[in-house]
């Protein structure tokens, strides 16, 4: 793999920019390995990552029936952090955030890591006494973050209106060290490194079948044909649930849409992440000057990449009133996202009636926070065939026994 650097910027300057080459290899599959993931977004890429990096097991295929990083991981709004009110989801969601601090230096690619801050408002009695619980909660896990008031919301933030006419600020949880990063970046950084071990990212190959004898995985049917493979980890997000049917068991998941839009650029006007869940909306700024927007999920289970007008429409009335400058942008563009959800609006990290088959999904709204965090336990799981501290909570069994890790309220809203 050729280092990035900035000698090789000016190095290669001098040659026309001719011998950058490819970030990743685009090979034909094999006729079996020893692990194929199926999904190569951004947790189906750190998985195979760190099966390389931690337990050093590269003859590994990722296979993407679209182009790589085309699902969720180039459709959500970038938003990471780590303030959860149950230990399980806080301790997995910080372990991502921390990774996310230097992956742009493990990764040598730039993934434009921010912690610029997140601040969920609390704008009813209910929400304020809600947050406070989970600044509390968050000490005992070792998560920074504090509850602050109207004076000091508006400090950070002087674009907000915290007078609002149906829902004042009362105050806000903040956590200082949380932002945003590239989504794409994250995605082609992880395919990077996958590619220089040795691995194979297969681009435009769905899967059709999954073939099993003795309860055990041997082969996935592609549209590049059958491939072999001694374990199989599926991580494919709103698909998950298709996947799971043709490997014969089913998923306590369902599939709808997360639809996010983004205006016309403007100058730099808010430097943190605001998430206001009582009116349903949430804003940044990205580095080009766009406010990217975005809201609840649908209310019906579908598999749509579109936007629908009503839903946006909800969406920006909503923000206007905390946010009464953004009335006058225009759109610039927008999109939807397959999201699964659990019943418990916590993800599956878990092993399946097929002995060496492992599945990662249910993240629901806040997928894209967890990625460093989400392939670092999967890898484990996959490597071991045991889930690590990480996952031993996350199992799909946790729905027949009733062990629900319940977070309606951190990530049924946004993120």
């Amino acid at each position: 793999m050729k280092r990035y650097s900035a000698f090789a910027i000016a190095r290669e300057a001098f040659r026309q920019h001719k011998g950058w080459g490819e970030a990743w290899t685009s090979p034909e599959p094999r006729a079996s390995y020893d692990v194929i993931i199926v999904g190569a977004g951004g947790h189906g890429l750190a998985t195979a990552y760190y099966l390389g990096k931690r337990f050093g097991i590269t003859n590994v295929a990722i296979i993407e029936k679209g182009w790589l990083g085309g699902g969720n991981t180039g459709r959500n709004t970038t938003i990471i952090r780590s303030n959860y009110l149950q230990d399980p989801s806080a301790a997995l969601y910080e372990k991502a955030r921390s990774l996310y601090e230097t992956l742009s230096q493990e990764l040598n690619y730039n993934i434009m890591f921010s912690p610029r801050g997140v601040m969920m408002l609390a704008q009813t009695e209910h929400e304020k006494r809600g947050y406070l619980r989970t600044e509390r909660a968050n000490a005992l896990q070792g998560v920074k973050t504090r509850f602050i008031g109207p004076a000091e919301v508006k400090r950070l933030v002087p674009i907000i209106n915290i007078n609002g006419p149906r829902y004042p600020v009362l105050g806000a949880l903040w956590q200082d060290r949380a932002g945003t990063a590239r989504h794409d970046a994250v995605a082609w950084g992880y395919a990077r490194a996958c590619s220089a071990m040795g691995m194979h990212v297969i681009e435009q190959c769905a899967v059709t079948g999954v073939e099993s004898a003795g309860g055990q995985v041997t082969a996935v049917n592609t549209t590049k044909g059958t491939i072999g493979c001694k374990k199989l980890g599926i991580v494919v997000a709103g698909h998950s649930g298709a996947l799971a049917d043709m490997a014969g068991f089913r998923l306590p998941v369902e599939s709808v849409a997360l639809q996010a839009l983004v205006s016309e650029p403007i100058k730099p006007c808010m430097d943190v992440v605001v998430m206001a869940n009582t009116v349903h909306g949430y804003m940044s700024q990205s580095d080009k000057g766009e406010m990217v927007i975005g809201g609840g999920a649908d209310q019906f289970n579908n598999y749509t990449q579109r936007g629908s007008w009503h839903h946006i429409e909800e969406t920006v009335r909503a923000l206007v009133e905390t946010f009464p400058m953004i009335s006058r942008l225009k759109m610039l563009r927008q999109w939807g996202g397959i999201v699964d959800m659990t019943g418990d609006r916590s993800p599956i990290i878990s092993k399946t009636p097929l002995g060496n088959c492992f599945i990662n999904c249910g993240w629901g709204t806040g997928g894209f926070k967890a990625t460093p965090g989400s392939g670092w336990a999967m890898a484990e799981l996959i490597a071991k065939g045991e889930p690590g501290p990480l996952a031993a909570e996350f199992a799909m069994t946790r729905f027949r026994e009733g062990r629900f890790i319940d977070e309606s309220v951190a990530a049924g809203v946004a993120h």
